[in-house]
């Protein structure tokens, strides 16, 4: 085999790890099309709604009810969610929410979902208040 060719499936496989890991599910996490993510803040009295993006992102349109704590931010102590709540996160496109979710699983919290395709799946008008 030429070495060019070695080359080639060994940056082919390293490109496919790297998209696996970043794509695969987080185990034990509900991962939420927004009619599911609609039901389950309307009809759950102890979830609360995290938008992970950074506060100039938030300032633009946020998910009426929800509080912004941004991804950067989750790694300390977190006062304002009780850890017996539903955890409710959404970001732009889903990526930094599912980044989330392993900082808050680490921390204890147990029920926590987030919002697949995050925003820009939202198809419900976003708040500015």
């Amino acid at each position: 085999m030429s070495i060019n060719i070695v080359i080639n499936v060994t940056v082919i496989i390293v490109i496919v790890w790297f998209l696996y890991t970043r794509m695969k599910p987080v185990k034990g996490v509900k991962n939420l099309i927004p009619d599911d993510f609609r039901i389950e803040m309307k009809n759950n009295s102890k979830s609360i709604v995290v938008d992970v993006r950074e506060p100039e992102e938030y300032k633009r349109g946020f998910i009426k009810g929800a509080i912004n704590i941004p991804l950067s931010q989750l790694e300390r102590p977190l006062a304002e969610i009780p850890k017996d709540n539903t955890v409710l996160l959404y970001c732009q496109s889903g990526m930094r929410s599912k980044n989330a979710v392993k900082i808050l699983s680490r921390s204890g919290y147990a029920n926590i979902a987030h919002l697949q395709g995050g925003v820009s799946a939202w198809d419900d008008k976003l708040s500015h208040k």
